[in-house]
């Protein structure tokens, strides 16, 4: 019997010992903590780890497999912490909430996964949608369909009236007075209930609308909408769960008020003052600018017809100052993490927001940190992700050009590879 088992030990051993590599042969990497760019480097993969980053062409063994990116430049998959992967800009959204059932929902976000994906995004982090958001990360995770890994909020959480009470705009009969189980709060007991039945459902962070928000047809784009203990109950009832907690803002009052509480990133910031700027480094609380979101609604909204008026007025008011006050914030020294809110515009698109974010200042090679080992930060991840280093899972993409010169080649993705797994080739 011992014979036996030692037998079975020393097989185990010996197939493992030969289990099949993938060795990657890069032409250019992008070391994103140095942010600098090495040459001729080949990175192994075995199952989804990699196991070692080494200069030079490696030679393959005979049972393993090579990818020849000499000619592409290599680099971590990118992160985007800020999209909204279920749904997608349309001269019709407004009314597809009322034709399309919950499967019709998860049918649409299929494709949505996919290109994201496709497109380089490995790792997204979904700010809020109806629950389906919830059951296409379970399956994604399951392999049952290809798309990105997800972080999700499942539903965000707003006050009665706010950004985001599901409600807004309808006739009267059909607002009726919804709760914590659909993210709407009033005090300090339904935040925390909100919190708790967020964690039910599944959610792996708590996104809340601490002002007006440009998209829903909703008067105010801007003012605050919690009081402070509402959002101090919302901040250390998710404490409690070891979660975190994400604050959409655009007007700096509710900013400030987010940021007290302890909020762990502010999505959009778009009026956010040079004061709140000097708070978010004192609190070391991220910053998620969104820009494409902003320019896109602008654009939409010249459109005849294209958003009600209510919404056509705001997105023109507020949707273009967010490029610049993402320059002001990264001359302050603010954390900032990358983040496009795709689904205000389309998915797949996602790459604009690295044109913005230079456009203004940021080296290149630092918007590429954004998103890689910066997002990884804000998720809590980064011993897992963010970085290509042996340990590390194997996410790993590569554009035909070199991002270094030029920002506009991360449009052209050749090369995907999530979990040790090949998508893009």
């Amino acid at each position: 019997m011992k014979k036996l088992i030692l037998a079975g030990v020393f097989l185990t051993l010996s197939l493992s010992a030969f289990a099949q590599k993938t060795l990657i042969h890069a032409g250019r990497l992008i070391d994103v903590k140095t942010k600098k760019i090495l040459s001729e480097q080949t990175i192994v993969i075995e199952g989804d780890k990699i196991l070692s980053v080494s200069a030079g062409y490696q030679s393959p063994g005979s049972e393993d497999k090579t990818v020849d990116l000499k000619n592409a430049t290599v680099m971590p998959g990118l992160m985007d912490m800020h999209v909204h992967i279920e749904s997608q800009t349309s001269p019709t959204r407004y009314v597809d909430g009322f034709r399309d059932n919950e499967a019709d929902v998860a049918y649409k976000a299929l494709p949505y996964a996919h290109i994201t994906l496709m497109s380089g995004f490995t790792t997204v982090r979904d700010l809020g949608g109806s629950g389906v958001n919830i059951a296409l990360r379970n399956a994604i995770n399951s392999g049952l369909v290809v798309g990105p890994r997800i972080y999700t909020a499942g539903k965000s959480i707003a006050p009665t009236g706010g950004h985001a009470d599901p409600t807004n705009g309808v006739r009267r009969d059909l607002m009726r007075d919804p709760g914590p189980d659909e993210g709407v709060i009033n005090g300090e007991a339904d935040a925390r209930k909100a919190v708790r039945q967020a964690v039910k459902f599944g959610s792996d962070v708590i996104k809340v609308t601490a002002t007006g928000g440009v998209l829903s047809v909703a008067r105010d784009g801007s003012a605050p909408q919690f009081q402070q203990d509402e959002l101090d109950a919302v901040v250390r009832t998710a404490k409690d769960f070891g979660i975190h907690v994400a604050a959409h803002a655009h007007g700096d009052e509710g900013m400030k008020r987010a940021i007290k509480a302890g909020i762990h990133s502010i999505e959009h910031g778009t009026l956010m003052t040079e004061e709140t700027m000097g708070m978010m480094k004192a609190a070391g609380t991220w910053y998620v600018p969104t820009i494409t979101a902003g320019m896109s609604a602008a654009e939409y909204a010249k459109i005849p017809g294209y958003y009600p008026p209510v919404v056509r007025d705001k997105a023109m008011q507020i949707g273009a100052q967010i490029q610049q006050t993402f320059a002001a914030a990264y001359k302050k020294g603010v954390k900032i993490a990358f983040g496009t809110d795709a689904g205000v515009f389309p998915h797949g698109e996602n790459f604009r927001e690295f044109l913005y974010m230079t456009e203004v200042g940021m080296p290149n090679l630092e918007a590429i940190q954004s998103a890689t080992l910066n997002a990884a930060q804000l998720l809590g991840v980064e011993d897992k992700l963010g970085t290509i280093e042996a340990g590390k899972i194997a996410d790993i993409i590569a554009v035909s050009g070199n991002p270094g010169e030029d920002i506009k080649v991360m449009k052209d993705v050749i090369f995907v590879m999530k979990d040790g797994k090949i998508f893009k080739q």
